[in-house]
């Protein structure tokens, strides 16, 4: 393909190298080996008459006028790529097109009644639930290469949002734990319990993590460590064990496993879980149709509730 005396197929891997920042990564990205995709930086850099990506130490930087760049290119080739895709005027719904999320074990547990609904309307989608990065998103690597994160705000995401879930976090304990008292935990019982954590990643703090480091509570040795929320609730079960926990899970997982939710002895904490997305999204008429048509039934949802 090409346009004006330039290859158009340049744009995918340009796009790549300029989002990564890296040769190694962008080739990964898309399918290229590493001599084919200096190769195409080499083309690029003529085409453009800048280095685009310079060295500094072991890792790139973009050059000023790659930074000028990028958002051109994010906002184009995803126009040409859903040219390509789709017939034009299209209604979403007769599409076939994987969506992928970003997210945490609870958040698809909250967002599952919500995933079927749509997906019962639109049978040519399909859902790739991914985990969060185990960094907090440094760039918007992160963010342009997935339809959407399902998120906390404060962990280095900077993207378009809308409000999606609504919670509250509570102590998880074993019904019968002696520390409970007319089903109230004490700010003494809770630093004395051996506790229980999820953890997401080394530097990945949930709102009640950074609440708990500003009431000087040191959970960084804790018992049980868990890579999710979902398995909390069998982790405790019959032990000493608090965690720390989305209320909604609490509710629902405590019955079948015989612990209990209840109020955390420090001020509550409240969990505002958002939908975000990248800007370049914005006039994907799929992912706009995906996106308010997931929106509108959480808040049916949270209406019911």
């Amino acid at each position: 393909m090409t346009t004006g005396g330039h290859d158009l197929n340049l744009l995918v891997p340009l796009r790549a190298l300029l989002e990564e920042a890296n040769v190694t990564r962008a080739g990964q990205r898309v399918q290229l080996g590493q001599s084919s995709m200096s190769s195409a930086l080499s083309r690029l850099r003529i085409v453009f008459k800048d280095e685009l990506l310079v060295r500094v130490g072991r890792d790139y930087e973009l050059t000023p006028f790659a930074k000028l760049l990028l958002p051109q290119v994010q906002a184009t080739v995803p126009l040409i790529e859903r040219v390509l895709a789709d017939e034009p005027g299209s209604e979403p719904t007769t599409v076939s097109r994987a969506i992928s999320i970003m997210m945490t074990d609870y958040g698809i547990l909250r967002s599952q009644a919500a995933f079927d609904a749509v997906l019962a309307d639109a049978p040519g989608f399909r859902i790739d639930a991914l985990p969060l990065p185990e960094r907090p998103m440094e760039s918007e690597r992160d963010l342009i290469t997935h339809d959407f994160v399902i998120t906390v705000a404060g962990i280095g995401i900077d993207g378009t949002h809308v409000p999606l879930i609504d919670d509250e976090y509570v102590c998880l304990v074993d019904q019968n734990n002696p520390a409970l008292r007319d089903g109230q935990l004490s700010f003494d019982d809770f630093l004395r319990l051996p506790h229980a954590v999820a953890q997401f990643g080394r530097l990945h703090f949930t709102p009640a993590d950074r609440r708990l480091r500003e009431l000087g509570v040191d959970r960084r040795a804790p018992r049980v460590t868990s890579s999710s929320f979902l398995p909390l609730p069998s982790i405790v079960a019959g032990t000493d064990l608090v965690a720390v926990v989305p209320g909604q899970l609490a509710a629902r997982l405590g019955p079948v496993t015989g612990t209990i939710g209840v109020p955390t002895p420090f001020e509550p904490v409240p969990l505002h879980l958002s939908l975000w997305w990248h800007p370049s999204y914005d006039t994907d008429p799929v992912h706009t149709w995906f996106r308010e048509r997931l929106a509108a039934e959480m808040t049916a949802e949270h209406a019911v509730a």
